[in-house]
């Protein structure tokens, strides 16, 4: 049994990779709290403190996730007391790209380690690296951006290979039951579902001071971030420019099962070769509201609103919703005549935990929405992205998608199938229609008569289904085996299929995704 009590580190940052979630979500809905806010990722330690792990039978328990764990007690009073955390990752994976006939093959090691002292200060670390070769539906991609989604740059081998190193790590401070300050390069992911219209995992790590405040039934994050642009890269690292974001969230329990969440950021450049700009002061304050913020200084800056909420109903079913505005005019949304401006997106989903009272059994179906233009910026470098890669969903912009997901775990062995199928707005004859968002949005071609998914209409459909044994639960070691079937086709005639074979040993916990 895990129980998380007083005496527990508080000031953790637990990040649970989507299969895992469910552990959590089961915990939610069993017990919903007022204290519990269950959006914002990574959580913070001491929010999961009076949850416990008895009501999913499962012997994998992903907040405790150590190798090796040691707590040191000194002094009349045991005020120094030293809690050393380490773990081994291991990412494997062998397999075969039935469409080119060639095994592909990742590599990748790696530790995590943390030391958590007197229980309101903690200190983690995270470090891998390795040579990874992708399947066809991958490695196109890589080629092409000469990135690794969520994981850098890639260093191109002489055996048509990739490598890669990447860093993450974080100083965390408690100093009450209220306030927690970090400092750090990492992630995070905003939402209840599979994607994120308002802040996803996708992109690379990056450096962040953060804040994050509990107080009655809200939590409140605010976190300033220095991302990087890539839209002058020509292979160096000095030719990456500078952009920055502060981003706010407000979190809201009303009540015990529903909750009420706010977001708004704002993204601005950096120097380019037109001005020097650095972090600007104007957007220090915590607590503005960045439209009037913007227009008080004559800001053209890209500024960003949404809104989440969820709702946990009887019998393990959490529903759940996001919407985005990236521009905002009731006028032309009421005209419904396809502003190019009329920026928006939204997802709705559930899941459905122990479904038909089987123990073990998750069901999930999601669908996402994000008009063309979306998250696109006059200066690109203003964009809504990190390290050339899309800082919410990884389509960019102008499609539709249903996702749907089925999973039953039992002991230590795990049966899960995910299912995908988008339409997305692709450009035709170099005309900007709205999809990428590494594009300026000055050169759309006309203003009026935009619609989601128009231009050539690229229809992805991929299914994955895998086999999981959990070989230590407590440090995440696990095998894999799986089956990817991957379909595209367009209106312009083009049409692939992507079959591919895969078998990996893995501990690690963060999410990489094979579905964009």
């Amino acid at each position: 049994m895990l129980t998380f009590s007083q005496n527990e580190p508080q000031a953790q940052n637990i990040f649970i990779n989507h299969e895992n979630q469910n552990t959590i979500d089961a915990w939610d809905i069993k017990q919903p709290s007022f204290e519990f806010h269950s959006s914002f990722k990574p959580y913070l330690s001491s929010t999961l403190q009076n949850y416990s792990d008895t009501c999913v039978q499962f012997l994998h328990h992903p907040i405790k996730n150590t190798f090796l764990s040691k707590t040191f007690n000194e002094g009349p009073n045991k005020r120094n007391q030293y809690n050393v955390q380490a773990l081994p990752i291991i990412d494997i994976q062998t397999g075969y790209d039935l469409l080119n006939s060639k095994f592909v093959l990742e590599t990748i090691g790696g530790a995590h380690a943390k030391i958590n002292i007197n229980n309101d200060f903690t200190f983690a670390l995270t470090a891998i690296g390795g040579r990874v070769s992708y399947p066809n539906f991958i490695d196109t991609s890589i080629q092409t951006t000469g990135l690794i989604p969520g994981l850098g740059r890639a260093f191109k081998n002489s055996d048509g290979s990739h490598s890669f190193s990447n860093l993450t790590g974080y100083i965390s401070y408690s100093p009450n039951k209220t306030f927690n300050f970090q400092l750090g390069k990492d992630k995070h992911f905003i939402g209840e579902g599979y994607r994120s219209l308002l802040l996803s995992d996708f992109s690379n790590n990056n450096p962040y001071f953060g804040i994050n405040a509990n107080i009655w039934r809200i939590q409140y994050n605010v976190w300033y971030s220095w991302m990087k642009d890539f839209s002058s890269y020509d292979g160096s690292q000095k030719s990456l420019q500078n952009k920055y974001g502060t981003f706010h969230y407000l979190s809201f329990n009303a009540l015990k099962g529903l909750n009420i969440s706010f977001f708004e950021n704002v993204v601005w450049q950096g120097t380019d070769t037109n001005r020097v700009r650095n972090f600007d002061v104007n957007y220090l304050n915590p607590i503005i509201f960045y439209r009037p913020q913007e227009y008080s200084v004559g800001s053209s800056d890209n500024s960003m609103m949404g809104l989440n909420i969820s709702a946990k109903l009887f019998g393990g079913l959490k529903i759940y919703a996001q919407a985005v505005a990236d521009e905002f005019f009731f006028k032309e949304i009421k005209a419904r005549k396809g502003w190019w401006a009329n920026k928006q997106g939204w997802q709705f989903g559930a899941k459905y935990i122990n479904a038909f009272k089987v123990k073990g059994l998750t069901i999930q179906a999601e669908y996402n929405e994000v008009r063309p233009y979306t998250y696109t910026h006059g200066s690109v470098q203003q964009n809504y992205a990190n390290y050339g890669q899309a800082l919410a969903h990884p389509f960019g912009a102008n499609f539709k998608e249903y996702l749907g997901f089925m999973s039953y775990r039992a002991n230590r062995w795990m049966l899960s199938f995910q299912g995908i199928s988008a339409t997305i707005g692709m450009d035709t004859l170099g005309s900007n229609l709205g999809q990428n968002i590494f594009v300026s949005y000055t050169t759309r071609p006309y203003e009026y008569g935009h619609k989601t998914t128009q231009g050539n209409k690229m229809k992805l459909m991929q299914s994955d289904i895998k086999f999981t044994y959990y070989v230590i639960p407590q440090m995440n070691l696990r095998v894999e085996l799986g089956y990817i079937q991957r379909s595209i086709k367009d209106d312009l005639g083009y049409e692939l299929q992507s079959p591919y074979i895969y078998f990996g040993v893995k501990t690690s916990i963060h999410n990489f995704y094979r579905d964009y």
